[in-house]
């Protein structure tokens, strides 16, 4: 989790050098898109750090929580980088 995790960090640091370097309406129009994955990767970060932590039934809940943030993350890179090609 935390190479792929470092993994998509590297990724949206790439989306953020591309948008740089493209014009300002782009960079106004995709800023959004940005904070949204930096506040999802932010979350999913914060969740492995819970797993960590947890244990037992409290482990469980975390883990399907994070799931979720983890999926949503990953489907926000996927759609950043189809956008912003």
């Amino acid at each position: 989790m935390v190479a792929q995790l470092k993994e998509w960090s590297a990724q949206i640091s790439l989306l953020e050098a591309k948008v740089a370097n493209a014009g300002a309406d782009a960079q106004i129009k995709h800023a959004e898109v940005l904070h949204e994955l930096h506040i999802k990767q932010h979350e999913a970060a914060e969740k492995m750090k819970e797993l960590g932590k947890a244990s037992g039934e409290t482990w469980e809940q975390v883990k399907e929580t994070s799931d979720k943030v983890w999926a949503e993350l990953k489907t926000g890179i996927s759609n950043a980088q189809a956008k912003f090609l």
